[in-house]
């Protein structure tokens, strides 16, 4: 009688999940919209949505020009030159770092798991101090030596711990989850030793570390939107064998999951987001840990769903974030890294508190 009982609360909550999908994903593409408008409309100069709209549509190939209406030349340049790659990169920025936390809490099985549980952000914050320190003057496909120091340091790092973690030819989650605090406490060390010297880039050294797009350019979105596309491709093509692989990496073998090829092909791809972020913007806080848990007590745990869902909560969560960075003091604009702490966490004490009432990992099918 239990076991029936069970299995019907079951189906109900299937049902009612199923019909609640399609409207959540329709209001993250009204939030994602609503984000991405607000963003190119206000700033230290104001301009009109009429005005962002033109723009926009007088930029697109074969468009046509709308007759009797002109522009300010500056107004085009703020907004194609300045805001339009900046909003893409908050929300390329924003998207992976959800991504990749949800894919980290669901590999981990551990919900405080976020993008850099493993020591990423470190090894960036050590490529990025270094190459700030040293004064390299080296220029790559529109990337200076700070985000490519950042981008190779991140790399290095997740290379560091997968072998320290492996045993034989298999990876133990819980290994590779303590390597990486292990090398991460000790990567955050040479990092405040190198702060500790830093003198007159001291400014600079803190600024990068709080996280911030205000060096935002269309060389910086063409290279990183393919490593982030990239990495969410190798994620979300095996977002079923995460699913299996919440219920344990047992269950998940007799399941016929190969768990360790499955284990190296999802780190390969959350790495490559984070990394890719974090060069390109700082290490920027709680969007990858808070997004994740958001989407999962709407939605369900199923990663098929939670992975791009968390895509479009996530650009949209920082490219709101951004703005409000750029406007609460303008001229003048607060790292976005402040902004997203001051929201996320009493966010995500909010939503630990709604989660001890309902089940938060589970199978997805």
């Amino acid at each position: 009688m239990r076991t029936t009982l069970q299995a019907e609360e079951e189906k109900q909550k299937k049902t009612g999940r199923d019909l609640t999908r399609p409207l959540f994903a329709g209001g993250l593409v009204a939030l994602l919209f609503v984000a991405v408008v607000s963003a190119m409309v206000f700033g230290a100069v104001s301009i009109g949505f009429w005005n962002v709209f033109i723009i926009l549509v007088e930029a697109l190939p074969f468009s046509f020009t709308f007759a009797g209406v002109e522009i300010a030349t500056v107004y085009e340049d703020i907004i194609l030159q300045i805001r339009l790659p900046r909003v893409l990169l908050a929300a390329a920025v924003g998207s992976s770092l959800a991504v990749a936390g949800a894919t980290f809490q669901g590999l981990f099985r551990n919900p405080m798991a976020d993008p850099y549980v493993i020591g990423i952000s470190s090894g960036s914050a050590l490529g990025a101090v270094f190459a700030m320190l040293s004064g390299y003057s080296l220029a790559v496909g529109g990337f200076g030596a700070v985000p490519l120091f950042a981008f190779g340091g991140g790399i290095a790092t997740i290379i560091i711990v997968y072998n320290m973690a492996r045993v034989g030819q298999t990876v133990p989650v819980m290994t590779l989850l303590l390597a990486g605090i292990a090398i991460s406490s000790f990567l955050s060390a040479l990092v405040s030793l190198l702060t500790y010297f830093a003198d007159e880039k001291l400014h600079m050294v803190v600024f990068w570390m709080m996280g911030g797009l205000g060096g935002a350019t269309w060389q910086q979105v063409q290279v990183m939107v393919p490593y982030a596309l990239i990495g969410y491709i190798l994620v979300s093509v095996f977002s079923r064998e995460l699913n299996a692989m919440l219920l344990g990496e047992e269950t998940a073998s007799h399941l016929g999951v190969n768990t360790e090829r499955v284990k190296k092909i999802l780190l390969v791809g959350a790495s490559l987001l984070v990394a890719a972020a974090v060069s390109t913007s700082g290490i920027i806080g709680f969007v990858g840990l808070v997004v994740p848990h958001f989407v999962r007590l709407v939605a369900g745990p199923d990663h098929r769903f939670l992975l791009p869902a968390s895509a479009l909560l996530g650009g949209s969560l920082l490219i709101a974030t951004d703005t409000v960075a750029r406007v609460i003091i303008a001229p003048s604009e607060l790292p976005v890294g402040i902004i997203t702490a001051l929201i996320g966490a009493p966010m995500f004490v909010y939503l630990l508190k709604k989660r001890k009432k309902l089940r938060y990992f589970g199978g997805g099918g």
